[in-house]
């Protein structure tokens, strides 16, 4: 029986690095759970054009947008863990909506094998001209003379989260106004609308370059090369305020490890390509590629940190 036993599990374990060696025969579909158009889909054409060019496979990317990111995330915890489908992730739907819905369909924890942090991104403080501040002590400042007075934008739960913590470390209080997606917001605080609104440097980058919107802050511990002369919140006296974005590539969980392992070493190789690097600078994102390891020991400490931090401001899905 022992001897019967071993020789079943010698062949299922030839078939698999078989198949890992294979890899791929046919073409892989690359899950983005947001609209056409936006940072997230044009990061994963960039990078499903690189890897279709290396492996002479078709990379299809499939838009499947909903429930902040949630229908597309939860799309491809399900799929066949055969290499054949990945994800683009995102920090909210990953970090976030987990601890704001009940059953967001997935289980960020269990139903993913990690392949690589592809980058990460700061959200921006950004406030239209008129408004009386030019670094976010004077907004600070501003906000704290007039309670309530302000008004700030946000477009998902990552930046009302982000704005809500903002709001209790300062000591000051803003008037909230949701939006359904950055560009609303980035068109109302354009137009004297709203005097301020947080969001990722995608949709606002262009105006902040042009002197038609002022950048405050980032939001990340330091400052990004996108924008050099913009601070960071920790500079402006609030310590320890980090609350950066981030995209990373997904497998489901059971993926052959040879698999993740192909995917991760790809990957990390196309981050680091100068027109990859070139084109994600221009678009707001900085290249990270990171082990398989490093990026679950990441996804975990995020998941535990943006928990906490909506239960302190008291987010609600919306």
């Amino acid at each position: 029986m022992n001897i019967l036993r071993a020789i079943v599990v010698c062949l299922l374990l030839g078939g698999s690095i078989g198949s890992a060696q294979q890899f791929p025969a046919k073409s892989i579909r690359f899950i983005v759970p947001f609209p056409a158009g936006g940072g997230s889909d044009a990061l994963a054409r960039l990078v499903g054009q690189k890897l279709a060019e290396a492996w002479g496979q078709q990379v299809i990317v499939e838009n499947r947008p909903g429930a902040q990111g949630s229908i597309g995330t939860a799309l491809a915890a399900k799929a066949a863990p055969d290499g054949y489908t990945i994800l683009l992730g995102e920090v909210g739907a990953l970090s976030v909506n987990p601890h704001l819905y009940t059953n967001v369909g997935f289980n960020p924890y269990k139903d993913f094998a990690p392949i690589t942090q592809a980058t990460q991104h700061p959200s921006v403080f950004i406030a239209h001209p008129s408004v009386p501040a030019k670094s976010i002590k004077e907004l600070i400042a501003v906000a704290k003379a007039k309670p309530g007075k302000l008004t700030f934008g946000t477009s998902g739960a990552v930046a009302q989260t982000a704005g809500g913590l903002f709001q209790i470390m300062a000591g000051i209080n803003l008037t909230h106004v949701p939006y359904k997606g950055s560009n609303p917001a980035v068109i109302d605080v354009m137009g004297g609308h709203v005097d301020l609104i947080i969001s990722g440097p995608f949709s606002p980058l262009p105006f902040i370059r042009s002197g038609r919107l002022r950048a405050l802050a980032v939001t990340t511990r330091t400052r990004v090369d996108i924008l050099p002369d913009v601070p960071t919140v920790i500079e402006a006296g609030i310590p320890e305020y980090e609350m950066a974005n981030w995209y990373g590539v997904l497998a489901p969980a059971g993926t052959p490890g040879e698999i993740v392992s192909r995917f991760n070493t790809e990957l990390v190789r196309i981050l680091k390509l100068p027109e990859v690097n070139e084109r994600s600078s221009r678009e707001g994102y900085q290249p990270v590629g990171s082990s398989s390891e490093e990026f679950a020991a990441f996804m975990r400490s995020e998941i535990a940190k943006w928990g906490k931090a909506v239960q302190v401001t008291g987010v609600k899905a919306n």
